[in-house]
């Protein structure tokens, strides 16, 4: 099943948590199986990382979303 949203998130291992993601372990994308990446960043921290996805979210804006990917293409 495939479904038109975006996933912002943060984890130390982006390939196990995209398979965790496809195989219905998480709630809120079991209803999907198709996630893709399409977009990262690193930090040196995992509290850089929270602050990151805090302020990705709290824009509410998939146009956001979006420019963050054309802009890393």
């Amino acid at each position: 099943m495939s479904i038109d949203k975006y996933y912002v998130g943060h984890t130390e291992d982006i390939n196990v948590r995209l398979q965790q993601h496809n195989s219905g372990v998480s709630k809120y994308t079991a209803k999907a199986n198709d996630w893709i990446v399409v977009f990262t960043q690193t930090f040196d921290t995992r509290a850089e990382a929270r602050n990151r996805e805090m302020n990705i979210k709290k824009m509410k804006s998939r146009k956001y979303i979006k420019s963050l990917i054309n802009a890393n293409q």
